[in-house]
């Protein structure tokens, strides 16, 4: 028998994790991490990773996994996700997949394609002619030539217009059609979904409560042990929100309540980014709302009545 596939995607500090959690008891799950920043090992406190008693009470896959040195693409995580959820469902349990980061969740059910690599002094011509054109005008020529990136792409979202820029007059070939020449590893049907979206006031109070628990908690220590390994500041580990401000304030750049502060306000950026993000990628799923995780249960069993309490 094969397990069941479940999805849940959120902002960071939604819930999401709480949610994952309770689900794998309830159904004999293990739980797949979908985050860009809690795959790196050691810094379990600032990413907001599973503890040692959350771990004990699921199994729990990628998630603190892979020395921070080690820099890991969109790609390698797709091709280390499904074999993981192929050793699971093999195994006859049900797949939890939870994770903020969306492009790794839309990888599973909408494919990544084989893109040639794209020379980084294309990226900086694209970067500067957004820059020179504007946001307006530089999606206007995006959408001569790839209309369905033009129109899916949220506004503000330069990256994904510098990406499909780029692609397009690297290869000649619209990223879109890269993109549907792919088959995604989960089929269509096979998997069942739902996004977590609570109120962005609310949202926010709790990342600055959480952020402001971690420094208290460990995570300075987590960031000194990184810093002090001298990597590469390029790699995707050293970009985690909090590392920068707080390797600021261990340099004695700054003092631990203004970095606290700028590491408050970068958390609450990404929160939005990524809430940007999903209602326009994962605008179908079904939503639940709220912080308490007592709620988004009782939702979710509102939409899949068959699981027991």
């Amino acid at each position: 028998m094969t397990g069941r596939i479940w999805l849940i995607a959120g902002p960071t500090a939604s819930g999401k994790s709480a949610l994952a959690l309770r689900l794998a008891q309830a159904v004999g799950g293990e739980i797949v991490g979908a985050d860009s920043m809690q795959l790196y090992a050691g810094l379990r406190v600032l990413t907001a990773g599973p503890t040692p008693e959350e771990t004990a009470r699921a199994p729990h896959h990628l998630l603190g996994t892979v020395d921070p040195a080690d820099g890991w693409s969109v790609g390698r995580w797709l091709r280390a996700a499904t074999e993981t959820i192929g050793a699971i469902q093999a195994r006859g349990r049900d797949v939890i997949v939870v994770g903020g980061t969306g492009l790794y969740v839309r990888a599973l059910t909408a494919g990544l394609a084989e893109i040639p690599p794209i020379p980084p002094f294309v990226r900086r011509a694209a970067e500067a002619e957004l820059a020179t054109l504007g946001e307006d005008a530089f999606r206007g020529r995006l959408a001569k030539a790839d209309p369905a990136a033009a129109n899916r792409i949220a506004p503000g979202d330069r990256q994904r217009l510098v990406r499909a820029w780029e692609v397009y007059s690297t290869t000649g070939k619209a990223l879109s059609e890269w993109q549907a020449a792919d088959e995604p590893p989960l089929a269509p049907g096979s998997w069942t979904a739902v996004a977590l979206e609570p109120p962005r006031d609310a949202l926010y109070a709790r990342c600055d409560a959480r952020l402001a628990a971690m420094a208290a908690d460990g995570a300075l220590d987590e960031v000194a042990a990184l810093v002090a390994r001298d990597l590469d500041p390029n790699l995707p580990a050293m970009k985690a929100v909090g590392v920068r401000e707080f390797a600021a304030h261990l340099r004695g750049e700054t003092s631990l309540e203004a970095a606290l502060a700028a590491a408050q306000q970068e958390t609450r950026r990404y929160a939005k980014r990524q809430t940007t993000w999903m209602r326009g990628q994962m605008g179908d799923w079904p939503r639940l709302t709220g912080l308490d995780h007592r709620d988004h249960w009782r939702q979710f069993l509102a939409l899949h009545p068959t699981l027991t309490a």
